[in-house]
């Protein structure tokens, strides 16, 4: 199992932790500051699913104006470390 910690971008989360398993799941993500309740959701949400699959469905999201959004970040994450 790898563990990531990463620094977003442009968005009010701080820090995105989770895990990629050995079948490349998604594992115990957990979002430092930002929208609580939407990302606690979205934790759950991509919980034993495929990191890949998770990172391309979220890609390009954006959060009002901005360019970017936590999600998107979790995106960039993933596939950083895939």
């Amino acid at each position: 199992m790898k563990h990531v910690d990463y620094i977003p971008q442009g968005v009010c989360s701080k820090k995105i932790s989770f895990d990629i398993d050995d079948n490349n799941k998604i594992r115990n993500l957990t979002f430092l500051y930002g929208c609580n309740g939407n990302l606690k959701a979205i934790g759950k949400l991509c919980e034993g699913k495929d990191a890949l699959e998770i990172a391309n469905i979220l890609e390009n999201n954006t959060c009002g104006f901005k360019q970017t959004s936590c999600a998107d970040q979790l995106s960039k994450a993933i596939k950083e470390n895939i």
